[in-house]
């Protein structure tokens, strides 16, 4: 008779335990994911902000030129009021670029890790 791999076994008597094993990695990924989440969150609304005000910067352009045209003084509110947007547009982006924490899933990767070197030293004594 073949021998059965002690995971096997564990799985057909107590599949409670492995139930509890599944449901904590659920919970460690989704902890970790919200983490990831909230950093992939701030660059989508950082990427909605800069494409926002360079668009505001667009328009303001238009209008000073405008403006610019039709009156003969110069005018300081006509480059700072774009140049506002124009800021606005690029700290955004400054932002929207930053990478993403390379540690993202160290956590689980570990766990995984762990298991398996278990499901190996068992593999190997049996």
């Amino acid at each position: 008779m073949p021998m059965v791999h002690p995971v096997f076994t564990v799985l057909i008597t107590r599949p409670e335990l492995v139930m509890d094993h599944v449901a904590a990695y659920t919970a460690l990924a989704q902890e970790e994911a919200s983490s990831v989440g909230l950093h992939v969150a701030r660059r989508v609304l950082a990427w909605g902000v800069a494409v926002m005000a360079l668009l505001v910067f667009l328009i303001l352009c238009g209008v000073a030129v405008m403006l610019g045209a039709m009156h003969d003084d110069f005018s300081w509110a006509l480059v700072v009021t774009p140049g506002v947007a124009l800021v606005m547009a690029v700290v955004a982006v400054v932002v929207a670029r930053q990478k993403l924490p390379s540690k993202g899933f160290t956590q689980l990767r570990a766990q995984l890790e762990a298991d398996s070197q278990a499901l190996r030293t068992i593999g190997a004594n049996s």
